[in-house]
């Protein structure tokens, strides 16, 4: 049995609601954003080692798409899966889509051992696969989910039929820019309403024109406590032992990398990547141009569907 100074270390690594009323309020805020996107199936929970997955299931009405390999979805820091609402339709009219709230950010899922460190992330994220009953996905992260999907390509790729990143972590040292936008993002939400579209375009900040999804950012931060250190980038050595195909799709003004440099670089070190940058949009290409991007990752996963048939 763990000694009281272990269990002290491990719950402070692991996120919490700071209390009921709160956690509610926020549970409301999201069914207000995930109302804005396709219907949901079924939400489904799933046991690991490190807590209680939650996963929301859609799908096509179409019989024949439902043969398709399916996509998994995992959201960025600070939010849950509801940030998925401008791509789950497109995306679950193609195939079935699995969207998982991440244990130790704000949503369903119930968090109680660590799983920052890369070697337990992937092994979470494996468990989580298997108890669904996946062989072979599509995955497609965003942000600090990209990291996750980056991690898991390096260290756990055999359910992998290809990777897409969406202005994800792991590929630089998160800077302080990026924490300087957090913070003045965050603080924009508390501004008149009036000025919230020109502060929306100064900082590409979609939340700050989408009353439900600024609702839910701001219960979120209020109810939930996370407690996770950044991760640290893939070295280069770790980058190329990446085989799964992989689609980088970056915002033009990034804070999060720098989208010139790393749209160079990933090709280069990872044999089966492409990568393309959004104009017009800063962290969130997937929510600014969910028509483009939403393209795009359809096309990457049909030419990857193609490729995994004749293999």
């Amino acid at each position: 049995m763990p000694d009281a100074t272990t269990r002290d270390r491990t719950q402070a690594d692991v996120g919490r609601y700071v209390n009921d009323t709160l956690r509610d309020r926020y549970f409301a805020a999201c069914e207000a954003v995930y109302a804005m996107g396709a219907p949901v199936r079924e939400e489904l929970d799933v046991e690991t080692r490190f807590g209680t997955t939650h996963v929301y299931r859609y799908g096509p009405t179409d019989p024949a798409a439902t043969t398709r390999t399916p996509v998994v979805l995992v959201h960025g820091a600070g939010s849950c899966s509801a940030m998925w609402y401008p791509n789950t339709a497109a995306l679950g009219a193609d195939r079935v889509v699995y969207a998982i709230d991440t244990p130790g950010d704000p949503g369903r899922s119930v968090h109680r051992e660590p799983l920052h460190r890369p070697e337990r992330a992937a092994q979470w994220l494996d468990e989580t696969l298997s108890g669904l009953g996946l062989d072979r996905v599509h995955l497609i992260g965003s942000s600090y989910g990209g990291w996750l999907a980056l991690n898991q390509a390096h260290r756990s790729p055999q359910r992998l039929a290809s990777v897409t990143l969406l202005d994800p972590g792991g590929l630089e040292k998160v800077g302080l820019r990026f924490f300087v936008w957090i913070f003045v993002s965050l603080f924009a939400t508390s501004a008149p309403k009036a000025l919230r579209p020109r502060l929306a375009a100064w900082l590409e900040q979609p939340v700050l024109t989408v009353p439900e999804l600024r609702t839910m950012i701001r219960a979120g931060v209020r109810a939930y406590r996370i407690r996770r250190p950044a991760p640290l980038p893939l070295t280069e050595d770790e980058l190329r032992t990446v085989r799964t195909p992989l689609h980088l799709v970056l915002g033009r003004r990034s804070l999060l990398v720098h989208p010139q440099r790393q749209v160079e670089r990933v090709p280069r070190l990872v044999e089966n990547a492409t990568a393309v940058i959004v104009g017009n949009t800063g962290h969130g290409p997937q929510i600014d141009h969910a028509a483009e991007v939403n393209g795009r990752m359809l096309d990457f996963l049909a030419d990857n569907e193609a490729g995994a048939e004749t293999d």
